[in-house]
């Protein structure tokens, strides 16, 4: 049974009127990795609970927009299903997650872009409209997770005006997300410290636990 409830609050600062629709946006799912903690296999179509984590996601963020984006490298077919666009990186040899943000920034149909990575299945819909409430109130930075001192650069938001920036630092040579959209006046949206919607199920161990230990 997926998180939704839980007991954590992020602070996302002054709150938007009641009436305020919400931050129209397009969505982008990141699973265009080399899957190397699983042992090179496509992680976002990996099963957790009896189904791909990549299931998990589309379920949460399908009634968000109508500009579903996944970034995939391999089995494109199968990730169809779950998308409006599917992009892809150019470069062949896993770049990194900076490059499907930028092919997704390239694709997106909306002024912003809601980005996540296909390994956080307990991500709430309370989670994602805080992020996009943070994003309205700042529509022209990026917005990202911060939890204590860490930064989550792919739990965000960003301004997709900001993609020729983008592509400015990667063809100087930058590949940190995080270095990029805090250069370009990134802000946090503050989390507690262990915040269970944050776990990031990138390993073996962590998708499937021994009985008896916690997911």
């Amino acid at each position: 049974m997926l998180y939704h409830s839980p007991p954590f609050d992020c602070r996302c600062g002054t709150a938007m009127p009641i009436d305020s629709p919400p931050l129209p946006c397009s969505v982008l799912l990141l699973s265009g990795g080399r899957g190397q903690r699983m042992g090179g296999q496509d992680k976002g179509l990996l099963a957790w609970r009896g189904q791909p984590l990549i299931s998990h996601l589309h379920a949460r963020v399908r009634p968000l927009t109508d500009d579903l984006i996944i970034s995939c490298n391999r089995n494109l077919q199968q990730y169809a299903a779950y998308a409006d666009q599917l992009v892809s990186d150019d470069s062949p040899d896993f770049p990194g997650p900076l490059a499907g943000i930028r092919a997704g920034l390239g694709a997106a149909r909306h002024e912003h872009l809601l980005i996540l990575p296909c390994d956080v299945p307990l991500v709430d819909a309370r989670l994602l409209a805080d992020l996009r409430q943070t994003a309205q109130l700042n529509p022209r930075l990026p917005v990202m997770v911060r939890h204590g001192e860490f930064w989550e650069p792919l739990i965000c938001v960003i301004p997709t005006y900001l993609r020729n920036d983008v592509e400015r630092a990667w063809d100087a040579g930058e590949r940190s997300p995080r270095r990029i959209f805090l250069q370009l006046g990134g802000i946090g949206l503050e989390c507690p410290a262990d915040d269970p919607r944050l776990a990031n199920l990138n390993t073996p161990e962590l998708l499937h636990p021994r009985s008896g230990v916690s997911e």
